[in-house]
């Protein structure tokens, strides 16, 4: 049986039954404690959480996941991966232990000609809590399975929590039997290689306390309801039914390891190191097309370091194997064809996937050279000087400057028996590692525990949202925090942040800035809004200071916001959505949304390119927007199920979560989004949109900055003014000057060079002179001076070079000459080879000399250079100089 016939089986067969059939949610997390999605739970998460209501009772879904913790065994053994489908269904306050345990067995042992999965109920074995009296009877009694086919186990194996206070419970595990060629039998409890397995059924009934680990913490009691979280491996069921001997024989999987093989010559099976390679290829590249079709770009940071890693790990994996050019196109195409059949998205996205996918194998390739030969440098002198561990600064140079994951310099490293300063390299890292993780979340959810807010969504319930057709209205205050704690009540100058009944403030999110403003009281108590921010889903928090009175929970109130700033950020946010449709009209749909900040009078748009966008191009989409802005076109927002909104032709953000109800903004025939921000009511309130241009900030991705409306308006007469001046300057008519002003900055050039050619000269007229001049130390022709400060180090080099050559007589010769240039002092220092067979060498004489200077230097026997901090120790130098030639007389 395919992968692709056990997703649909599965939902069919919930559905029938009453669940709602939840599409996969995006392997981007929608948690800030989590990169990606790992578990099929997650995005039923609020709900069992008590944070939001569900909107169903029983539900079901086949989740995309992605677990990276264990990347480095990837490939070794057969049983790590790191994407996965988890197959779930989910119960909350429905059925509990007896309902999920029957539906389990129903559908893994009906026959597959009537819709199940047809396992052999004899090669089921079961594992429940060890203190699950009820599971084991309802398993034993309820279900027929024999009492020694049930096996219990602790709370480390069959006992489920989040490892936080909150939701736990116990769990029970469906295993199958493979038989005993993978081994003694005795059950899950003896051998979890022959009975692996394949079916979680988690039941949510208590609440636990805080504690260590997943065994030591305390029940505080029964949950008020209980609720139902099940996770059946599809992967490891698809083993099962297709009869092979591990994941990476499935349909999926294989068919990736075949096309690796066709590119390389190499065969599985053949030899365990090409084996692990094939393996690693074939789950990477799976895991990279589905995050890159989930919006992830490759980067240097969170989620996009990880896509960066595991791209770079195969492609670096096929050349191991044997592949000299690109292979990732060939790779893509089979997975997305595979997979495609249960993700139809994939085929949809092809072009957009295979743009950035493709960009990141050239920037690697394109590295991968250059740095694999210094880190084999790097290798062999660390063994050549007796160590056995690579220094973390030369990990840091590799990932710095040559794009190397710190995970790939490891697994050299280690192939060539080496380990790696890894705490050297963190140390290094840590300063652009920790950048705006700790800013960014402190911003999202203000100082206050979560549970404080989700305290007001339970008492009060979701905040009304009246911004889209008002800019004030009365309200409730009916949540308060001062310093991030509750409070009943706050008084002038205190810091809080507020929670209304219904507000007209808009909510930073979509991309948008908040709405600024105030609130005041029917007391005269004023506060003033600075940011509104939503912690939890529903809940809008108004961040600001009491600038009057005493604030009070339960207080009538008037919020007001600024329109002003309001307008402006609608017309960025607006002018926004006509960039992204130019630029899709112009580039094709891979120029998808990757970011946006709409800010008043100006926005930002980050878009997916592998390449910079020509000036022409971009000229191009700003003539199209200001022509779409003189259409006077009205802008629309309708409310309609996701379904709809995708089968309109609406554009959905790559990794933006959806409900499923969405809002779509539509202007005129020209532009139709999901979008939840704010809008102008009509594109002639935009004025005018000035495209200021483009530039990179990652693989792959490139960014627009424009202005929008009045701020457009200062910008283009601000620069009317600069080119009114140099038009009087340089007397000609505004299509005239780039081609004066070129040819002036030539002119300045070519006279530049003239300038350097005299003083050159000049300075190389003295060679004769100082050659003439040449002490005799002890039978060593020695030449020491000072020379014209503000000489570059190539013109002092060059006459240190030629005073040389014109000391003859074959006698030993050593000429040290010095300059100041920009306040610090330089020298070079030449030996001929009568003096280097005396043993004078002009790296030596250098170190000395630079060291009196304060400084240090180097270079070749025959000729060095070095510098310092002190130029009044010039005279100082040139005598340590000859003391030295004196010295090796």
């Amino acid at each position: 049986m395919e992968s692709a016939e056990i997703r649909r089986r599965w939902l069919r067969f919930f559905e029938e039954r009453g669940h709602t059939v939840v599409p996969s949610a995006s392997l981007i997390a929608d948690d800030p404690t989590l990169l990606l999605v790992p578990a099929g739970m997650v995005p039923f998460k609020p709900y069992f959480l008590g944070e939001v209501k569900p909107p169903f009772t029983r539900a079901t879904s086949v989740q995309k996941c992605v677990r990276t913790p264990d990347i480095e065994e990837v490939g070794k053994t057969t049983r790590h991966g790191t994407f996965f489908q988890m197959c779930g269904n989910f119960s909350f306050g429905d059925y509990f232990k007896e309902g999920a345990i029957k539906l389990a067995w129903e559908l893994l042992t009906t026959p597959v000609a009537d819709g199940g999965f047809g396992l052999e109920p004899e090669k089921l074995w079961i594992t429940v809590y060890l203190e699950d009296d009820e599971a084991e009877r309802i398993w034993r009694d309820v279900v027929g399975v024999p009492a020694e086919r049930i096996q219990r186990l602790g709370k480390k194996d069959n006992y489920w929590s989040m490892g936080v206070p909150g939701p736990c419970g116990p769990c029970s595990e469906i295993n199958y039997d493979r038989g005993p060629e993978f081994g003694a039998e005795g059950g899950p409890a003896v051998n979890d290689e022959r009975y692996v397995e394949i079916w979680n059924l988690v039941f949510m009934q208590y609440e636990r306390g805080a504690g260590d680990g997943k065994e030591d913490f305390p029940i505080l009691g029964d949950l008020p309801s209980k609720n139902i979280d099940t996770g059946l491996g599809l992967e490891r069921l698809a083993m099962i039914l297709q009869g092979v001997q591990n994941m990476y024989e499935t349909d999926t999987l294989r068919v990736v390891m075949d096309k690796a093989t066709e590119l390389t010559g190499v065969r599985y099976g053949a030899a365990h190191d090409t084996d692990v390679s094939l393996r690693v290829v074939a789950d990477h590249m799976r895991t990279s097309t589905m995050l890159i079709g989930d919006g992830v770009t490759p980067g240097n940071e969170g989620r996009g370091y990880v896509l960066r890693r595991i791209m770079r790990r195969a492609i670096r994996n096929m050349r191991l194997m044997g592949a000299t050019g690109p292979v990732v196109a060939e790779l893509l195409d089979v997975v997305i064809k595979t997979m495609g059949q249960q993700y139809p998205e994939l085929e949809t996205d092809r072009k957009r996937i295979e743009t950035v996918a493709l960009a990141e194998e050239a920037a690697f390739l394109k590295t991968l050279k250059a740095g694999t030969n210094i880190l084999d440098t790097a290798v062999t002198e660390t063994k050549a000087a007796g160590g056995k561990v690579l220094a973390g600064d030369k990990a840091f140079l590799l990932h710095d400057t040559w794009g190397f994951p710190i995970d790939l310099t490891l697994e050299m490293a280690a192939e060539q028996g080496l380990s790696v300063d890894e705490d050297g390299f963190r140390r290094l890292m840590k300063e652009q590692r920790e950048r705006a993780k700790a800013d960014a979340k402190a911003k999202k959810t203000g100082h206050a525990d979560l549970s404080a807010y989700r305290e007001v969504a339970d008492t009060a319930g979701e905040t009304d949202f009246t911004g889209y057709t008002r800019t004030e209205n009365e309200s409730t205050i009916v949540g308060l925090l001062v310093d991030g704690l509750p409070s009943p009540a706050a008084t002038e100058g205190d810091e809080v942040e507020v929670v209304l009944d219904r507000t007209p403030f808009y909510a930073e999110g979509g991309g948008q800035l908040a709405d600024t403003g105030r609130i005041k009281l029917d007391t005269g108590a004023v506060i003033e809004v600075r940011d509104v921010q939503k912690p939890v889903p529903g809940v809008h928090v108004h961040k600001g200071v009491v600038q009057v009175g005493e604030v009070t929970v339960g207080a009538s109130a008037y919020a007001s916001i600024d329109v002003k700033r309001r307008r402006a950020i609608a017309r960025a946010h607006s002018a926004t959505h006509l960039t992204h449709q130019a630029l899709r009209d112009a580039l094709g749909p891979t120029a998808a949304q990757a970011g946006s900040e709409n800010s008043p009078g100006r926005f930002r748009f980050d878009f997916g390119s592998p390449t910079a966008v020509p000036g022409s191009v971009l000229t191009d989409v700003e003539q199209r927007i200001n022509e779409v802005l003189s259409h006077e076109l009205d802008v629309h927002a309708e409310v309609m199920s996701l379904d709809e909104a995708k089968k309109s032709g609406a554009i959905a953000e790559f990794g933006e979560k959806y409900g499923e109800r969405v809002r779509v903004v539509t202007i005129g025939d020209f532009s139709k989004e999901l979008c939840g921000g704010t809008h102008v009511a009509n594109t002639a309130q935009l004025g005018l949109v000035k495209l200021l241009g483009e530039s990179s900030i990652g693989s792959g991705v490139r960014r627009v900055e424009a202005l929008v409306g009045a701020d457009a308006y200062n910008f283009l007469a601000r620069e009317h003014t600069v080119v009114a001046q140099l038009q009087e300057l340089v007397k000609g008519r505004p299509e005239e000057l780039p081609e004066k002003i070129s040819g002036m900055l030539a002119k300045l050039k070519d006279a530049e060079k003239e300038i350097e050619r005299f003083r050159a000269e000049k300075v190389l007229q003295a060679a004769a002179g100082l050659a003439e001049g040449a002490k005799d130390v002890h039978g060593t022709a020695l030449v020491t001076g000072r020379v014209q400060d503000g000489t570059g180090a190539d013109d002092l080099r060059k006459l240190v070079l030629d005073v040389r050559s014109r000391i003859g007589g074959g006698r030993p010769a050593v000429v040290a000459l010095f300059t100041v240039a920009n306040g610090r002092p330089l020298t070079v220092i030449a030996t001929n080879e009568a003096a280097r067979e005396r043993g004078l060498k002009a790296g030596d004489l250098v170190r000395t000399a630079a060291k009196t200077l304060g400084g240090g230097g180097g270079g070749k026997p025959d000729v060095a250079q070095g510098g310092g901090q002190n130029p009044e120790a010039l005279d100082e130098a040139m005598a340590a100089v000859e003391r030295l030639v004196a010295e090796a007389a």
